[in-house]
């Protein structure tokens, strides 16, 4: 796959970047050269290798998977003007 000038100018247009005709053609190579590298990298047989998170072995930090109310009712309903048992009091409206 490569890539054109024409094309060059559409993607920064449509990212609203301001390119002039000398970048344009500058960045037509720079993006050959990186479409090209990643043509390289889809030759390379991945098929036993294992997804990873991090390139070191380290088991990923994980909390109980629980529902809890998160011990924090009476901060969420300081600030309110009215509270009952760490509930909002609204005034009922009836139209």
């Amino acid at each position: 796959m490569s890539v054109d000038l024409q094309t060059v100018k559409r993607v920064a247009r449509l990212a609203r970047i301001a390119v002039s005709e000398e970048d344009a053609e500058r960045m037509t190579g720079e993006l050959n050269v990186i479409l090209g590298f990643v043509e390289q990298l889809n030759e390379v047989d991945v098929s036993g290798v294992e997804p990873m998170t991090s390139v070191i072995p380290m088991e990923m930090k994980k909390r109980p998977d629980v529902v809890t109310d998160g011990s924090k009712a009476a901060d969420i309903v300081a600030n309110a003007p009215a509270t009952e048992e760490n509930f909002f009091l609204v005034p009922k409206v009836v139209e």
